[in-house]
């Protein structure tokens, strides 16, 4: 099977073009298999990819073989590969589908390697004030849906720490309050316009950036604290760009790294 590599910010996906991304046969097992980082080619998911005239339609695997109804950064992923392969060299625009819905994303610029995309991530829905208990701790949290399931801990910046991240996060993603599990991030507002985060992404574990992760990070600091406008999102792969309103839209760049042979090997 030809795989292609692309990453956005260190969050990295294989893309598997497929002429039926509906038909795939056990996506699961092959998803594990290929995303094992010391087996495998490595990656946080496998995302099946069918080419459409208007952009694709696109299934996503994590990397522990769980469905995952959308990635931001895993649309960038497609549409940085379809602007390689649709020679693209000025804005453009292309609507990727995901089990999350169709979703635009705009092609802004190329630079190098590097294709800058402004996604539109679709519309904030159930955000809501909770407290989970976490082996006795009461943990604040905003919980919302934004295509999939987001749960964010706004707390100052000594709370953003890997060990409070295997702590908090880790169990956070797979308490029962979310029966499909969670992506968690931990998130300190550091400025009007900025918010510093770590992310445990569900069936994955910690990476080095998210796209809807950073959407749910923003919309919480929006929620809780009235940021508004364009928030800068700081993940240890880089700093993102959301725009919080009626629409989120989700700005930064995504790059196609390899091609891959995989040969199927166990």
């Amino acid at each position: 099977m030809d795989l292609i590599k692309a990453h956005a910010y260190g969050n990295d996906f294989l893309l598997a073009p497929v002429e039926d991304a509906l038909a795939v046969e056990a996506p699961a097992d092959l998803a594990r298999r290929v995303c094992a980082r010391h087996t495998g080619v490595g990656a946080d998911g496998l995302m099946f990819v069918s080419m459409t005239a208007d952009g694709a339609i696109t299934r996503l695997r994590n990397a522990d073989g769980s469905r995952s109804e959308i990635s931001g950064n895993g649309i960038r992923c497609v549409a940085a590969w379809l602007a390689g392969q649709r020679r693209f060299a000025g804005r453009g625009r292309l609507v990727i589908r995901t089990e999350a819905g169709e979703r635009l994303v705009e092609l802004q610029r190329r630079e190098g390697s590097r294709v800058w995309c402004r996604a539109d991530m679709g519309t904030p829905h159930n955000v809501a004030d909770t407290t989970i208990d976490i082996n006795g701790q009461p943990i604040p949290c905003v919980v919302l849906y934004i295509g999939n399931p987001q749960c964010v801990v706004l707390g100052e910046g000594a709370h953003v720490s890997r060990e409070r991240l295997h702590a908090v996060a880790g169990p956070l993603a797979v308490h029962p309050n979310f029966p499909d599990g969670t992506n968690v991030s931990l998130a300190t507002v550091e400025a009007p316009d900025r918010v510093r985060i770590l992310i445990w992404e569900r069936g994955v574990g910690p990476t080095e950036a998210s796209g809807t992760g950073a959407c749910g990070a923003a919309i919480a600091a929006h929620y809780r604290g009235g940021m508004a406008g364009t928030i800068a999102v700081v993940a240890p792969g880089g700093t993102q760009h959301v725009e919080v309103g009626a629409t989120v839209w989700l700005t930064g760049w995504a790059e196609v790294t390899a091609d891959v042979f995989w040969r199927g090997a166990r």
